[in-house]
């Protein structure tokens, strides 16, 4: 049984724990922390996506060794952990499209679509953010937590909710659009993708302020 019990420990050492939402409830009183995190930051086309994710605390346990950095799952593994997470948790999704993203620039638009999830759960009182954000007027509390998805399982959940509907979002998309090649590069600017503006120009959803879509430089 001892070895059985080191194994498990083993075996999920490496993935997110809950240690952070765990202590914020126990030691400093917050009854319902939330973890968030984005998708598509990066890609020249399609919006960006922010989930906020709280974890009830019967659901943690199922979870642990199960839920992972979304980069580091397959799109299996994020597809089957998605339908879980969405319906075992309470779960918020902001989505800032593409012509935002030019007026305000990506950060913002990002930040933007971080409050838009956290204000789908407002019971919220504290959250936990991936990467080194830093708000200004957000409603609660927060903590900015650098590889977040990696430590964190609440933010965890967030980056599989929010990679799967972007992900998602971006095969739509492609039906409309299939010259782009969407339905696998999801709005990065892989060398086909940037061949493919050059030949047919940019789409009404593509980041005209991001390099090699409007500009060259």
């Amino acid at each position: 049984m001892n070895t059985s019990l080191e194994e498990k420990k083993m075996k999920h050492e490496n993935f997110p724990t809950y240690h952070h939402e765990e202590a914020l409830t126990d030691r400093d009183g917050f009854s319902c922390v939330v973890g968030i995190d984005e998708a598509g930051r990066g890609p020249g086309a399609g919006p960006v996506v922010a989930a906020a994710a709280y974890l009830p605390r019967g659901v943690v346990k199922s979870l642990y060794g199960r839920v992972n950095d979304s980069k580091k799952m397959t799109k299996s593994q994020r597809e089957k952990m998605y339908l879980v997470l969405v319906t075992s948790i309470t779960y918020g999704i902001g989505i800032v499209d593409n012509n935002t993203i030019d007026r305000i620039n990506i950060l913002e638009a990002t930040k933007l679509a971080m409050a838009r999830a956290l204000a789908e759960i407002p019971q919220a009182d504290y959250a936990l953010i991936d990467g080194n954000m830093k708000f200004d007027n957000l409603s609660i509390p927060y903590e900015s937590i650098i590889k977040g998805d990696n430590r964190c399982l609440s933010i965890a959940a967030g980056a599989i909710i929010a990679k799967v509907t972007r992900d998602r979002m971006m095969s739509d998309l492609n039906e409309e659009y299939p010259m782009y090649g969407w339905k696998t590069n999801k709005g990065y600017l892989s060398q086909k993708h940037i061949e493919a503006i050059r030949k047919y120009g940019p789409s009404p959803y593509h980041r005209l302020s991001f390099n090699k879509v409007g500009r060259d430089d």
